[in-house]
This record gives C-alpha cells, structure tokens and sequence, in this order.
C-alpha cells in the first residue's frame, strides 16, 4: 500500500471513531428509562404501502412458516425471535416487519391474531434492550414505517392494553431514532430515517413543534440527498424507485390531514420521475448500476402511475452521470460516473464505462446486478468489474474496497476520475467517447470507451482502448492482459457463428450478432446476480487482448433481419 492510500486509511478510521463517538454521545447512557416518556394518546391514520402483496406468504406465516429472503423458518409454534434465524438477510427482513403488507392480503381472520402475537414477542424480546441488528437505524425506520402503515391489521380486534404497549414501543422506537439521525451513515439510510420521523410524527398526535421539525429535517435531507437531475446521491437506479414507495405516501399523508407539505418534498418526487424513467428499459425493468437489483413490475407501475412528469427519458443525468444513446427500438445505456463520495461508495460497483444495451422488449447485454439474499461474499463479488459490461486489466476491478469491517466495504482507490463526451452526427448518429483513470495508478494506463449508434438503431459499434496518460498507446513490451465482458440476459440463446462473432436470439426471435475485427470471443459461463429467485446460471461474451499485441478493440453490435 502506497504512502497516500495509508493516509487516506488513517482519516477514514479517525473520522469513522468521531461518527461513532457523536453518536454515542448524543444517545447517551442506553438504558429502557433513557428513551423512556410520554406515550402518545393514539395513532391518527395509516399510511398506505404502495409495496406489492403475496397472500400465499402471509398463509405461510399463519401456519408458523416464515418465507423471507429466500430462506424459510418453521417455528412450529414458538417466537421467532427465540431461534437461530437462517441468515443476516432473513433477520434483517424479520426485524424490519417489511412483510407485513403481505398479512393485508390474507383472507383469513388468523392472520391478525398472528400478526398480533408476532409483534407482542418482538416488543418482549427486543422491545426495551437497545442492541444488535434488530435496533440498526435502518431496521427501526423501515420497522416504523411498518407497524404505522399496517397498525390497522396489527390492532384488529386487540385489547386496549396491547394498543397502549405498542404505542410505547413505538414511541420508545422514535425517540431513539431521533437521538441518533444526525450521526447515521450517509445516504439512503440516513434518508430513510428522516422519512421515518416524519411519517410517524404525522401518523400520531405529537407537538406542533415535533410536526415541524420533521418536516425541516427532511427538507434538509432531500436537498442533500436528491440530485438537481432527481437522481440518488447513491447513483443507484433503484433507489430512487425504493424512496418513491415511502415518499409518496407520505406526501399524501401530509395532503389528506390538511398539513402543510414540507417545501422539498414535492419538488423532489418531481425530480425523481425523469430519472427513474431515464434507467428504465422498454421491458419495465431499471437497468442494473450500483447496487440495482430485480424490480418487481407491479411495483415500478404502481409507482409510475402517480407520475405527472410525462415525457421522453432525459439523454443524461448529468449529475449522477449516466448517459443514454437510443435511436429505434434500441437504448444504451452507460455509466460515466464513480462515487459521490467514500462514505457513498458501500454499495457502489466498481463499473465505470459499463453499459446496458435492450432492444424492443429485449435485455441482451447487462450488468450482472446484486443480489438481493445471497451472503457478503457474492454481493462483494457482484461490485468487481468483471460482474460489469465493462473491461478489466489483468482482471483487476478498477476500484478497490477497504479490507476493514470497522469502515465497512467502502471503496478507498481506484477511479478518481471519469471523462466523457457526447456527440451527434449529421446522419443522426449518436456516440459517447469516455475514458477512466482506474488503472492509472497500478498499471500507468487509462481505459478510453466510444460507442456509437446509427441513426435507426440497428447498428451499434464501440471501441475499447488503454493508452498511456500522453494519449502514445502501451508498447511492445507491455505484458497487461485486458478483457471485455459483455454480460448476456440470462432469456437470451447464444449461438457460435465464427471464432469472431456470436448469435444473440431473444425468446420473441429478435436477433443481434455481436462480432469483432480480428480478435477471438470466448462464450463462458456467468452467474446472474439480480435475479428475482436468487443466483442464475447465464453466460458471458468474453475479448481478451494483450495490450503488447493490440492496444484496443473493435466490436459491432448489429441487428439481424429476420
């Protein structure tokens, strides 16, 4: 490790100790009657869960099996919260109380008794002991969020001294979150948190005072957090579609009790309908960018049917820097960004210049996404650069992440810097030209990308280049190894036509050939990580090309008539 990435260590670890030490300061001593005070007199309304329901999990519950994260748990009878749960994904889920909205659906009166005893053993083993996974910020906000959205299937048929504990244990909830907000990781959580406080402080009778301040610490966090093209300072796609599900309840939360919507809140929901549309492919899904997994389609629809911004996808989101090249049926879509910042770089993929091409209905080449219940291990590997469209050098990711459990999996080198240029021809072609500096430092080279697109789509053609900072390609005696990958939807047949093209067919028969100039592919097994029922076998178009030979490649998406 060179001498800047050990001082850059140093700051990271020091500045984490001061986030960690604000945030014990300001709970201060932890204890049941430290957050203990007035319970609220009654909950004023439920806000509605935009989120999609399963009746078929919630008769799971019911008959003591709990089907989360992709992993089931028979309890035969006794509290969940008594047993080794399956995985840190299933607790989270467990914890969180997300599939609530499942138990809406059930037809059958059990499921409130069910839900009812759930919640009683929760609060009983966790309710008053501020510890472990179950009182991570992140947790108690979704779990808010939860119990005020489905109080009415909570509280069906319950005595009045069940109702009394539960606002207890809610407001004991809040009034923790609220000591430790400010100190909270940045991003999404952080956000979340303010979204949390807010619902609750709409949802029970509080003060004016705590009604306004709410509001206020939201404003400031959607200012923060929200980007001028209505992107997520994260630069996930998806999250901007997660926070939409929380926000536009709120927001007619706020409307129906006749209070005054915080200032922000709806010019950021504004901000954030062209931005999610722009990442959406003509299948429905969002194209998968740091982090971005599966979407549910009813969900991205319940969502977009509340969309007033109607209108073409913007061509880029010059904040969050993505661009889009779509003539015809065809869209790409690329990343020529990195991180906002470090402490945003936990989830980041280590992607820059990767891309997502669809055609018509048709995903053919992708990132392979993150998983959504898989353990650390794969969603660290679903980061790398080889899980991304994109070019690796000597199948070395062009980001690097802490090795520390302390910082967390934060990206500490790599891209400092991305460069891109979009252009338009007078035939009505459109290119993008970009270059990374993520190799920079190890190997003293920059990785330039240009893709280019007819003016019908049918064609796309792109460049993948190293080349020394002074623009002088490598040299003879280079011994860097490049590869790029092009992912394949996990739907699309691949079939051989030479050693220098491939065959890309989609169920409905659309074909793609994807060729290059006089440099062998390789077809390979791939894992789809994104994939809504776990890890999925697919394959993977792979160039390699060593750079004493060749300093770039040439390759040609071309659509075939049929």
């Amino acid at each position: 490790m060179q001498f800047s990435d050990r001082q850059r260590l140093f700051y990271l670890y020091a500045r984490e100790g001061w986030r960690r030490f604000s945030q014990r300061w300001a709970v201060g001593r932890i204890s049941a009657l430290r957050f203990a005070g007035r319970t609220p007199q009654r909950l004023i309304v439920a806000p509605t869960d935009l989120r999609a329901v399963d009746s078929h999990i919630a008769d799971e519950i019911i008959h003591d099996r709990f089907p989360l994260a992709g992993r089931m748990l028979e309890t035969r009878g006794e509290s969940p919260f008594a047993l080794d749960l399956p995985s840190r994904a299933f607790a989270l889920r467990l914890h969180s109380f997300s599939w609530l909205r499942h138990m809406r659906a059930s037809q059958d009166e059990r499921a409130f008794d069910k839900t009812r005893e759930i919640v009683k053993d929760w609060i009983a083993a966790h309710g008053s002991s501020i510890h472990g996974l179950a009182w991570d910020a992140d947790i108690i906000a979704q779990r808010i969020i939860a119990w005020l959205s489905h109080s009415p299937v909570i509280l069906k048929g319950a005595e009045h001294g069940f109702y009394r504990r539960f606002l207890k244990s809610l407001a004991f909830q809040i009034r923790y979150l609220r000591h430790i907000a400010a100190t909270t990781r940045d991003g999404e959580v952080r956000l979340r948190v303010r979204i949390a406080l807010a619902v609750s402080s709409v949802s029970m009778t509080v003060q004016p005072s705590v009604l306004r301040r709410a509001a206020r610490d939201l404003d400031r966090e959607l200012d923060r957090q929200i980007l001028p093209d209505g992107g997520h300072c994260s630069r996930n796609p998806r999250v901007g579609l997660e926070l939409l599900l929380d926000l536009l309840p709120l927001r007619q939360t706020y409307v129906n009790l006749g209070h005054d919507v915080p200032s922000r809140l709806i010019p950021a929901i504004d901000r954030m309908y062209p931005a999610l549309r722009f990442f959406r492919h003509q299948d429905g899904d969002l194209a998968l960018f740091n982090g971005a997994t599966s979407t549910l389609a009813n969900e991205l629809m319940c969502v977009l049917r509340y969309d007033e911004s109607a209108g073409a996808p913007f061509k880029a989101l010059p904040h969050m820097r993505y661009e889009r090249l779509s003539n015809g049926p065809s869209v790409v879509i690329v990343d020529t960004g990195k991180p906002l910042s470090i402490d945003l770089s936990a989830t980041a993929h280590a992607g820059s210049l990767s891309f997502e091409m669809s055609s018509g209905r048709n995903r053919f080449i992708i990132n392979s996404g993150a998983p959504k219940f898989a353990g650390e291990r794969f969603h660290q590997l679903a980061r790398t650069t080889a899980a991304q469209s994109c070019v690796t050098l000597n199948d070395v990711s062009s980001a690097r992440t802490a090795r520390s459990r302390y910082l967390g999996p934060i990206w500490i080198g790599g891209v400092t810097e991305v460069k891109s240029e979009k252009r338009r021809t007078e035939l009505g072609h459109k290119g993008l030209k970009a270059s990374h500096d993520g190799y920079l430092k190890l190997f003293g080279l920059l990785h330039e990308r240009d893709i280019e697109m007819n003016a019908n789509g049918t064609l796309i053609r792109g460049r993948d280049r190293f080349i020394k900072p002074d623009g002088t390609d490598p040299g003879p005696d280079d011994q860097n190894v490049a590869t790029a990958r092009f992912h394949i939807h996990p739907q699309i047949l691949i079939g051989r036509r030479s050693d220098f093209e491939v065959i890309l067919k989609a169920p409905d028969g659309e074909c793609w050939s994807l060729s290059t100039i006089d440099t062998k592919i390789e077809v390979e097994d791939d894992v789809f990580f994104a994939d809504p029922s776990g890890l999925r076998p697919s394959s993977q178009v792979s160039v390699r090309f060593a750079l004493k030979d060749q300093p770039e490649i040439q390759w040609v998406l071309s659509r075939e008539t049929r």
